[in-house]
């Protein structure tokens, strides 16, 4: 198939989920265009995503601009993250790719996307909206220790769940990282469809009796199992792993619950353990704990895989998230033994106490994580078998191939002509006044 891929920032192995599935498709033999923002940081991934695609066209956004589009959409029912890429030369770029008549199908990125597939006249869309955001804001109203977290949060939770629910709406087929996400959906739709329900689907016809429910469908992220393979360097004692992007709210909090309250139960019986927090753009509140000589925060690393894979232990404390964790994927595919939150398990198939360790409370968490660095025989078994386990269920390959019968249904969905039956108009014109706005 011909793709155009569109999104509102370079995919990366820190943006991991377009990136594999970019990569993934070119290797099953799709001919990819990406269609993406970009800043001056971006060079060495647009350079790997070269090799994979047929194309890509960059426009660069700055941080100005992003504040500027967000800040024309504060009067209006537009999300925030929405917003900040809603610009007119994203547009044009989308625009001009959807003229060519050169694809099959569109996939977007991301709700940060999602208002950039609304400039789609000719080619049937998939948004893989990956979490449902709302869902997000709602956790991080309640579990954010972040004043600027909850406050952003509950700007934009109505204009987010609104959005979100007319998602089936304006593209032929959704994805999502989990089935609590999909729920998350579908519960909006449902919520909100007394207010919608006189709105015509954006390409069904009056015949097509379709539940637009099945349009949701979960597809999970993958590993580079090649990659994050385990490694030949021995494991440190008594030393405990938080990975991810340190920036994100949810990791930030995350931090804050390990040192502040889960590992003074740690302490008390191994005072020798050591905390390594890995992981790019620490804040401050982050950086802070470092104060204490048993915890580093390293910030950026080229390379995270000698940090987990030397740990005793990997941890994933989160006080609310939504979707797929990469962070522990990628530490199961490590063959690291994993302390997870218990909500972490609902978007995976994994088996507590054999694949990985769950936990909720700091009582929980220091019982787990003490229990693995006493009986080293016990961790490496858990090790190999949330390696077994990443490997059966989280090859990018496989998504790759469940995103391809996706992409067949978007397609099958669609009209095979340029003229929009009347069932259609609503949405190709609510879409084409939106875009015509800008």
């Amino acid at each position: 198939m011909n793709i155009l891929f569109i999104s509102a920032y370079v995919p990366s192995p820190i943006r991991v989920r377009p990136y594999g599935f970019i990569r993934a498709l070119a290797r099953r033999g799709h001919r990819i265009t990406l269609v993406c923002g970009a800043n001056a940081d971006d060079g060495p991934a647009l350079d790997a995503l070269r090799d994979v695609c047929a194309r890509i066209v960059t426009v660069y956004v700055s941080k100005t601009e992003m504040l500027r589009n967000a800040l024309r959409a504060l009067p209006g029912d537009l999300p925030l993250q929405a917003a900040l890429s809603f610009g007119q030369r994203l547009l044009e770029a989308v625009r001009a790719e959807d003229r060519s008549r050169r694809y099959d199908v569109a996939h977007i990125e991301h709700l940060r996307a999602s208002a950039l597939g609304y400039a789609l006249m000719r080619i049937p869309a998939v948004l893989d909206s990956v979490d449902s955001i709302s869902l997000l804001f709602e956790r991080a109203l309640r579990g954010s220790p972040s004043l600027k977290s909850r406050a952003l949060a509950l700007l934009d939770l109505a204009r987010t769940r609104a959005y979100e629910a007319r998602y089936t709406h304006h593209f032929e087929q959704v994805i999502v990282s989990s089935p609590e996400d999909a729920w998350a959906l579908r519960t909006l739709r449902r919520h909100y469809h007394s207010s919608v329900q006189d709105e015509p689907p954006r390409r069904f016809t009056d015949a097509d009796d379709r539940d637009e429910q099945d349009a949701i469908t979960v597809v999970p992220n993958g590993v580079d199992l090649d990659y994050f393979a385990p490694q030949p360097i021995a494991r440190e004692r008594a030393t405990i792993v938080f990975s991810g992007k340190m920036s994100y709210h949810a990791n930030e909090a995350a931090a804050l619950y390990l040192v502040r309250d889960i590992m003074p139960l740690v302490w008390t019986r191994r005072p020798e353990t050591r905390v390594v927090i890995a992981g790019s753009a620490p804040p401050p509140s982050v950086r802070a704990l470092a104060a204490d000589r048993r915890v580093t925060v390293t910030g950026y690393l080229d390379d995270l895989r000698p940090a987990i894979a030397s740990a005793t232990v990997a941890v994933a404390p989160l006080r609310y998230g939504v979707g797929i964790q990469n962070k522990v994927l990628e530490a199961m595919a490590l063959a690291t033994p994993v302390v997870a939150a218990r909500q972490a398990s609902r978007a995976l198939h994994a088996v507590e106490g054999r694949d990985l360790l769950l936990a909720e409370q700091p009582h929980e968490y220091a019982d787990a994580i003490l229990s693995l660095m006493d009986d080293p025989q016990r961790a490496a078994a858990i090790g190999a078998a949330g390696r077994r386990y990443v490997e059966r269920h989280h090859t990018w390959d496989a998504a790759a191939e469940r995103l391809e019968c996706v992409y067949g249904a978007a397609v099958d969905t669609a009209p095979h002509n340029d003229a929009a039956a009347p069932a259609q108009l609503w949405s190709v014109r609510q879409r084409a006044d939106l875009c015509g706005s800008r």
